[in-house]
């Protein structure tokens, strides 16, 4: 993705901000929410899977998943 971007100096020629077009700019906030999404998904994920092996090493009864739809 090549993105046509403006820099704003300050007097002594040091970069204070970067400009682009509005559409490039909702295309990187899309693709930001893209990898948020999938970021939030493998988290979710990982903690599933340390919930499972959690239960596995228990001593405790575990909860049948007949069980859990009838709490639903």
């Amino acid at each position: 993705m090549k993105i046509a971007l403006q820099y704003v100096n300050d007097i002594h020629g040091r970069t204070q901000a970067v400009q682009l077009p509005v559409t490039e700019w909702e295309k990187v906030l899309n693709k930001l929410k893209k990898y948020e999404q999938t970021l939030k998904i493998k988290s979710d994920l990982q903690e599933a899977f340390e919930e499972v092996k959690t239960l596995q090493r228990s001593k405790s009864r575990k909860q049948t998943l007949n069980d859990f739809l009838n709490e639903l």
